[in-house]
Parts: structure tokens; C-alpha cells; sequence
């Protein structure tokens, strides 16, 4: 089977995953913005990272979380910097920053309620402004003519929401009023407001369409600044989208009524009762893939051509989603109904149907070789859409023995967790035998840092846990630390670290990542799987990106020797100037200081 992707000719280069709402600059309002990822890409470029790993941009619904968003393609205005709106002024941002002054904005963690209730009113100013002064709409006019498709369903669904209460939680349309609920009883309601309110409803729809024209605009200025840096720009694409979006609402055709997506039950997930019992349900309706092939895709081909706009690289979260997935026959809103059920119990509950991998179980080897044969076709028609860029595929968790051969043969790098690879006597997998169509990091956005994952081993170990001294000798395998008995482990040090990343470094895999936590050497979380509550998603580093303090740039500098040395090269595309990344690319003998 030949690859599309052509994997082979991929550089090999050193990533970053640095979420926009970790970020933190000089004048923004509580969150990272498009002002914050141009600095961050001038940052880490100086120390030749290759690559900016970011999580999903989509409108996220009242959870906030980046996988749970109301529009696959819609983008999320709280990352938009007020000061490029050209109707606001910075005295404007002054004055609401002035007006909604708190600890929010300074604050450790996110909050989410008063970022969007500050960008809200920026907008809403600026957007009055416009009406009242713009003298040329052309280009706003081209956009909504350009992006109708996608736009108009988001548009109307948001002012639906604003219909229903705008509150949070509003995004749920399956608790809106009987008389606009469905998509047919939303047209009359809307040809009935039209006809009695003011401006009608669509004053309020153009409102969101020139909010995501200036979303996009921003969003496309980084990717080009992107490109004058040799950066590349790596974005995530969630496997299934909320129940909660204007897609399932509008576009319900493409989607099975009453069945919804997640994870088999995992022990893992020690504090989660009902992920141990049940399962992972993530509520996203699974795919009607008889229908979206029926129509050449369309929907999956939109979707990946927009995020083609803004980025050079994406990963497909769960992409063994695209074989087969597990799958719920009730809402998450459910789950603790279910919780203490035995399965007979469940049965009589949802019509004899329990939890089970859709549409087959990998439980024969027909079976395999029909879901092998649907993922073929379906990340087919993904690679044709984003035929010319870079795709990767995490592919963690209970993953058939058919998957990753037939990821490589696509050219879709799959992922290396470090630490979970071994061999048949149980050692670690060695960083050179990592195959280049491959993506190595010790964590995603759901794992502790490296730090946190050393020392919740050796608490482990303290703890008596059956098998811990097990990972510390997997890990050291890899990282070429001595092996010791399981309670000789040292704390985590600089030297530990360094060893660790080190040795992703030498990945023969052509993507190798680690996180801004892992360089940073802390131990906060950017998620928690199983759990709910503002420490998930939150996370903000403590420091400003036009003043990082010495400590960090030092780490970053040992990090630019060990990625010149392992051959992780960045194409370098600025000129001269004294602040190119080019002039700012430190020296050997000026990063091997930092080691002192």
C-alpha cells in the first residue's frame, strides 16, 4: 500500500505541546491569545524547537474543555487579542480590564466565566462600531459568502442559544424549549422572530459570522508568521464532535441517534468508579459512516480542509475510532444512573443493549479484517483532504494488532510513549529502534509530567503497590539510568530529567515531544481523565513570554544542545536581523554554560 504522506521525506524536529490558555503575556486578559502564540513561536524557535503542539481551538461549550466543542469548525473567540480588532482601541481594553479588575487576571488557573465575559464586551463594542462606521464590508461579505456551508448552521445555533438563556449550559439543545428544539421547528421560530423583532435574528447570526471572520483572520496572520520562523503549527482534531453543536443539531444525518463514543473500562483510572466498571463515555454521538460515505464525505473533508488553513500538522485524537469504537447506549447525563447497575440490571434499562465496541468487536478475524478495511477507507478520504500536510494519529490505548502496520503504511505517524513501549521479555523499546514515521513523548495532555510521573512511582513503590518498581525500571531502561531495586530510586533531580529527555531526543521517531511542564519541571496537570472541576484545563504558567526568568531559558538552552546534537533541525526561513531566530539560535559554547 503507498503511503500518501511520503513519511520518509518528514524531518525529524523537536516539539512542544504549550496550550493557548497556558500561555500568559504582558496585557492580556486572563488567557493566551493569537498575540501570545506569535511570541511563544519567536521563543521557542530561538532554541530551534521545530514544531508548536497545540490543543483543539474550536468554541468550546460550558465545561470548557477544548474536546467538547459546539462546532467543528467554528474557532473560539476567547483566543482572539482584542488589540488587532481594529474598532478597539487599547484604551478600550484598558477600560474593561479596568471595570472587571480581579484576581482572574493574574490568577494561576484560568476562569473562563470572566474571560468571556471581558472578550464579550470588547466584542459586542467593536461590532456596534462597525455597523455604525465600516465603509467597506466587502471582505467580511467574501468570508460569509465563502464559509456559508459551515457558518450559517453555527451563526443560527448561537443565537438559539441566546434564545434559550445564553447561560451556561445553554449549548444543550436537548433542554431548549419544545418550540424551537428540533431544526424544522427553528426555522419557523426564526421566520417568526424576523417578523416581529427589531433587527431581527439576523442582526444577532452576523454578530457571531464577524466575530469568526476576525477568529480566522487572526488565526491565518499566525500561521503565516509561522511560516517566515520555519515553525510548524500542530493542531488537534477530536474524533467525534459534542452533542451539544450545531453539527448533530443541523446536520443530524450524519450521526446514530442514542449511541455515544468513549473508551473500554480501564483500572487506570483508579479514582473512577465508573471508567473502571463501564468505561470512558465521552457523549459524542458515533458517525452514521454509511451516510458520510454516501456522500463522498463531505462533512470530514470540510472539517479538514478549514484546519489545513491554520495548521501544518494535525493529530487525530482516538483515531482508532476510525476501526471501531467503543460505544454507550446512554448519554454521559446517565452515568451515575448506571453506576451501581449490574449488567442485566442495564440490559432492561436500554432495550438489551450494554456497552460494546461499534459497529464489531476485533473478536475474530473477520471481524478484524472488516474494521481494518473501514479505517482504511475512512483515514483514506482524511489524507485526501489534507493531501500536503503532516498527519499524526495517537493511537493509545487498547489498540488491535492491525492498526499501527496499517498507520505506517498511510504515513500516519502513530504514537511512541516512551515508557510504555517494550519488548517480548518486557524491556524498554530503545530510543534508535523507533521508526521515523513515528511520534515519541513520554505524555499527552491527559498524563502527568515526566517529574510527576517518576515521583507517583516511586509513591508507588512507598505504597506497597503490586509491580511499581516495574515502570522506574522501564523507564530507566529507555533513559539509560542505572536499574535499581524498587525502593533505591532517587527523588526526581536534574539529572534524572535530563536523561529523559535526552534520550526522546534520540528517537529515531521523527516527532519527539515533551511538555511545557516537563521543562518547567512542574508537576501541575493541564487534564485529569475521570474527573470534573476547574483544575482541569486551567493550567497557566507562571511567567510572562517577554520576560521568561533565567532558570527557564538555561533548561531551554541545554534543550537546543541535545536537539542539534540528535539532528532534530529546524528550516530556518528569517533574515538577518538581530531578532530573527537565526541570530538568536544560541551557540555551542554558549548553551553548554547553562549545564554550570
Amino acid at each position: 500500500m503507498q503511503s500518501q504522506n511520503n513519511p520518509s521525506h518528514t524531518p525529524r524536529r523537536t516539539g512542544m505541546l504549550f496550550p493557548v490558555f497556558s500561555m500568559r503575556r504582558k496585557g492580556d486578559l486572563g488567557i493566551g491569545d493569537t498575540t501570545s502564540v506569535r511570541q511563544c513561536i519567536d521563543w521557542l524557535s530561538a532554541y530551534d524547537v521545530g514544531f508548536l503542539q497545540l490543543l483543539p481551538i474550536n468554541v468550546s461549550g460550558s465545561d470548557n474543555s477544548p474536546y467538547s466543542a459546539i462546532s467543528s469548525i467554528a474557532l473560539d473567540f476567547i483566543y482572539l487579542d482584542m488589540a488587532q480588532i481594529p474598532e478597539l482601541s487599547q484604551d478600550d481594553v484598558d477600560t474593561v480590564r479596568t471595570e472587571l479588575a480581579g484576581e482572574w487576571l493574574e490568577s494561576e488557573k484560568v476562569d473562563y466565566t470572566m474571560v468571556r465575559k471581558a472578550k464579550s464586551q470588547l466584542l459586542r463594542l467593536a461590532y456596534e462600531r462597525y455597523q455604525q462606521d465600516s465603509t467597506d464590508s466587502s471582505e467580511f461579505k467574501a468570508f460569509m459568502k465563502q464559509e456559508a456551508d459551515w457558518l450559517v448552521p453555527y451563526c443560527k445555533y448561537r443565537w438559539l442559544m441566546e434564545e434559550a438563556g445564553g447561560a451556561e449550559g445553554s449549548e444543550d439543545w436537548t433542554s431548549w424549549p419544545k418550540e424551537f428544539n428540533t431544526p424544522r421547528k427553528a426555522l419557523s421560530y426564526e421566520r417568526k422572530k424576523d417578523k416581529v423583532t427589531d433587527g431581527g435574528p439576523r442582526a444577532v447570526q452576523e454578530y457571531y459570522a464577524w466575530v469568526q471572520w476576525h477568529a480566522f483572520s487572526q488565526w491565518r496572520a499566525v500561521r503565516n508568521y509561522a511560516d517566515t520562523t520555519g515553525m510548524k503549527l500542530m493542531g488537534d482534531i477530536p474524533i467525534g464532535v459534542s452533542n451539544a453543536s450545531a453539527d448533530v443539531f443541523f446536520e443530524p444525518q450524519w450521526f446514530k441517534e442514542d449511541w455515544y463514543g468513549g473508551a473500554p473500562p480501564e483500572t487506570v483510572f483508579k479514582d473512577d468508579a465508573f471508567a473502571c466498571k463501564w468505561g470512558q463515555n465521552w457523549g459524542v454521538p458515533l458517525y452514521d459512516w454509511d451516510a458520510l460515505e454516501d456522500d463522498k464525505f463531505s462533512w470530514w473533508k470540510r472539517r479538514i480542509t478549514k484546519l489545513t488553513d491554520i495548521f501544518h500538522i494535525f493529530r487525530i485524537d482516538h483515531i482508532l475510532g476510525f476501526y471501531r469504537i467503543y460505544a454507550f447506549p446512554w448519554h454521559p447525563k446517565k452515568n451515575a444512573e448506571f453506576l451501581e447497575l449490574t449488567p442485566a440490571e442495564a440490559k432492561k434499562l436500554t432495550f438489551g443493549e450494554l456497552p460494546h465496541f461499534y459497529p464489531r468487536a476485533d473478536d475474530s478475524m473477520a471481524n478484524k479484517a472488516q474494521n481494518l478495511m473501514d479505517g482504511d477507507t475512512y483515514l483514506k478520504a482524511i489524507l485526501e483532504a489534507a493531501k500536503g500536510y503532516e498527519v499524526v494519529g495517537e493511537d493509545l490505548g487498547c489498540v488491535p494488532d492491525y492498526v499501527r502496520p496499517h498507520l505506517a503504511e498511510l504515513g500516519i505517524a502513530g504514537f511512541k510513549i516512551c515508557h510504555w513501549e517494550t519488548n517480548m521479555f518486557g524491556d524498554a523499546q530503545q530510543p534508535h529502534e523507533h521508526p521515523h514515521c513515528a511520534f515519541a513523548t513520554y505524555a499527552t495532555h491527559d498524563h502527568p509530567s515526566i517529574r510527576s510521573m517518576w515521583e507517583e512511582l516511586r509513591q508507588n513503590i512507598a505504597d506497597g503497590c503490586e509491580g511499581s518498581g516495574d515502570g522506574l525500571k522501564i523507564i530507566s531502561q529507555y533513559a539509560d539510568l542505572p536499574v535499581m531495586d524498587a525502593d533505591q530510586y532517587p527523588a526526581f533531580n536534574s539529572v534524572i530529567k535530563w536523561a529523559l529527555l535526552e534520550s526522546l531526543l534520540k528517537s529515531g521517531a521523527s516527532y519527539a515531544a515533551l511538555m511545557i511542564t516537563d521543562i518547567l519541571d512542574s508537576r501541575a496537570r493541564i487534564n485529569a481523565p475521570g474527573t470534573v472541576g476547574d483544575h482541569n484545563w486551567t493550567y497557566r504558567v507562571d511567567w510572562k513570554l517577554e520576560d521568561v526568568p533565567d532558570e527557564v531559558s538555561k533548561e531551554m538552552g541545554k534543550l537546543a544542545v541535545y536537539t542539534e546534537y540528535h539532528d532534530r533541525i529546524v528550516e530556518q526561513h528569517t533574515d538577518d536581523s538581530k531578532n530573527s531566530p537565526t541570530s538568536l539560535k544560541l551557540s555551542q559554547n554558549l548553551a553548554t554554560k547553562t549545564f554550570n
